[in-house]
């Protein structure tokens, strides 16, 4: 089984939202009917990128400093980055 880690983006706020699951699609879908409660009131949601893992513990490794103030600087700067090529 392959876990996931993905950053999400409100077009409402354009404030990022970071997770992991086993199931993408799934939980991409939750996002955007409004059913996790932490982003729903940010809705919608775009999806910008996601990253595969072999284990949970990884995942939640990479979720975590995601989550930091070093991974949200990281965010931002790909963001960015992607914006210029």
């Amino acid at each position: 089984m392959m876990y996931y880690v993905y950053i999400l983006q409100s077009e409402l706020d354009k404030e990022f939202y970071v997770g992991m699951t086993g199931n993408i699609e799934r939980r991409f879908s939750e996002h955007l009917r409004g059913n996790v409660e932490s982003t729903k009131h940010r809705l919608p949601m775009k999806l910008l990128c996601y990253e595969a893992y072999n284990t949970k513990e990884e995942t939640a490794r990479r979720e975590e400093y995601l989550k930091s103030s070093d991974g949200r600087k990281d965010i931002k700067k790909r963001i960015i980055e992607s914006m210029i090529k």
